[in-house]
């Protein structure tokens, strides 16, 4: 059975700050300190090695008990992580104070205990915290019952009967939003972009459901930043740039106003802007795009920004965005020089990467490559996406790299090859149910094409895959196909026998005018 490297894992995820804070927590313990020893042996490790650990310490007795020994250590790590955290969000600092509530009332403190828990409601309505809100008024009416046991009577009943009821409709508005939001993200989540009748459904029955179309039926700045999210996809799925736009940019707004919000809803604020950029690219405005990309950046210093799962966010955020605005932009060289950085970025954080992202970035960086004329690159980073163990997730991407290989393939000259690929990417589809006219179209003429010998014939079918593209694109369910590879440019470059990256600045230049 393969060692767990959960310790590994944990150990690796310090920040310097941290492992220091361990360190000075350990020293208050007394006694010998084996888990120390094997903190540090562990911390060395660039991947785990259990064989290697029982090496170092085979003359031990600690070591006889391996797994309990990792597990106390796993232990102590948090219990320190915890001691360092415990005030560094707003739920972490209110955790203590209702401790600090059931403490002082265990005491008989009653007086001192109202006190905190007056300070606590104040932190807890500031930032919209229902839940630890709720709980504070359970204890309020216990405290009150103990001011009536001594004859106090200044505290209204009814004033705290009231508080309650409007806590519990606010709490129970933002869960009905997060459910709405929970829907919306499924969608593109399994599949990109919205473009089956059935994802459209299931889109328009959220965009119809009260809470979303109505006005004002948000109760709380919170549950607004959901409700403008998920008209934001809404509109998303339907192509309107614009109006998707204006949702985003909403709750980017209501979260600058709010500055405690905003630090403690950092990953809604990042997925905010990057589709605010998303947006933008859609509407060709690149300047826009490009700047907030540069703002995304600065993020990780600021406060409730300095998390590492707000780095690793940022990082495929802002490099996932700027990658599909140099390839909209027909900038592939400079595309192709963020590798490095990109690499980097990936090697850094590993694992705390989503399959999903990593996936991106690879697909991202074979259209990059092929934009810039160094197709056998392209198919490097596209074989790393087809060549994926876990083909059922982000179905979108797995299906158009298949066509996207079909393209690199026969830019390659390797038609032979191709003859199996399109039988390939034939069963595929098939199995999936998504032989749409679009893949049908990719798939049928491209396969013409590398059996065609005569010159004429080749660009005769080169022709008719142009025009039947630019005719399938004007159904917005089709035309989805171009947010991942611009299959029609490139069939444009094979008729005129043009650079692929020449034809798309080709087409911007006339767009600018």
């Amino acid at each position: 059975m393969k060692p767990s490297t959960e310790l590994h894992d944990l150990i690796k995820s310090l920040t310097k700050s941290e492992k220091r804070f361990f360190k000075l927590h350990s020293a208050l313990q007394s006694g010998p300190k084996n888990y120390l020893r094997m903190f540090e042996a562990i911390d060395k490790q660039k991947a785990y090695d259990e064989e290697e650990i029982k090496r170092m310490f085979a003359k031990e007795t600690f070591i006889k008990h391996l797994p309990s020994e990792k597990n106390h250590l796993y232990k102590l790590i948090m219990k320190a992580l915890r001691a360092y955290h415990a005030e560094a969000t707003v739920s972490g600092l209110l955790k203590i104070e209702i401790k600090n509530i059931e403490i002082l009332y265990d005491k008989a403190l009653y007086e001192e205990a109202n006190k905190t828990l007056h300070r606590a409601k104040r932190i807890a309505r500031e930032n919209e915290r229902f839940y630890y809100w709720f709980e504070l008024l359970n204890w309020e009416k216990q405290l009150l019952e103990e001011a009536y046991e001594s004859g106090e009577f200044t505290k209204d009943l009814d004033a705290l009967i009231e508080e309650e009821r409007d806590v519990v409709e606010k709490l129970r508005n933002l869960t009905a939003y997060h459910i709405l939001y929970s829907k919306i993200n499924y969608v593109f989540r399994s599949g990109g972009y919205v473009r089956t009748e059935e994802e459209h459904a299931m889109v328009e029955e959220i965009s119809e459901h009260p809470l979303i179309k109505g006005k004002n039926t948000a109760l709380s700045k919170r549950a607004a930043t959901i409700c403008y999210y998920t008209q934001g996809f809404c509109q998303w799925a339907k192509r309107d740039w614009r109006l998707s736009l204006e949702k985003f940019a909403r709750v980017r707004q209501i979260l600058d106003e709010h500055k405690q919000l905003k630090a403690d809803l950092p990953k809604r604020y990042v997925r905010a802007l990057q589709y605010i950029v998303q947006c933008q690219i859609e509407l060709g405005e690149f300047k826009e795009a490009r700047e907030n990309i540069r703002l995304m950046r600065q993020l990780p210093v600021q406060d409730g920004f300095r998390g590492i799962d707000i780095a690793v966010q940022v990082f495929h955020a802002s490099y996932l965005s700027e990658l599909r605005l140099l390839d909209r932009m027909a900038e592939h060289e400079k595309a192709v020089g963020l590798v490095d950085d990109i690499l980097h970025g990936l090697d850094e954080y590993g694992a705390r990467l989503h399959k999903e992202h990593q996936l991106e970035f690879y697909f991202n960086l074979a259209c990059a490559h092929f934009g810039a004329g160094q197709v056998n690159k392209a198919l490097f980073w596209l074989n790393k996406v087809l060549n994926d163990p876990e083909p059922t997730l982000r179905q979108d991407l797995f299906i158009y790299a298949r066509l996207f290989n079909l393209v690199i393939h026969y830019e390659l000259g390797n038609f032979d090859l191709l003859e199996y690929i399109v039988r390939s990417t034939h069963r595929f589809l098939n199995k999936r149910h998504r032989a749409h006219e679009v893949e049908t179209l990719l798939i049928e003429s491209i396969k013409k094409m590398a059996r065609a010998q005569q010159p004429a014939v080749k660009r005769e079918l080169t022709l008719g895959l142009k025009n039947g593209l630019v005719a399938l694109m004007k159904d917005p369910n089709a035309s989805t196909v171009l947010k991942y590879f611009d299959f029609v440019s490139w069939a444009e470059s094979q008729v005129d026998g043009v650079p692929f990256a020449d034809v798309v600045r080709g087409k911007l230049a006339k767009a600018a005018k």
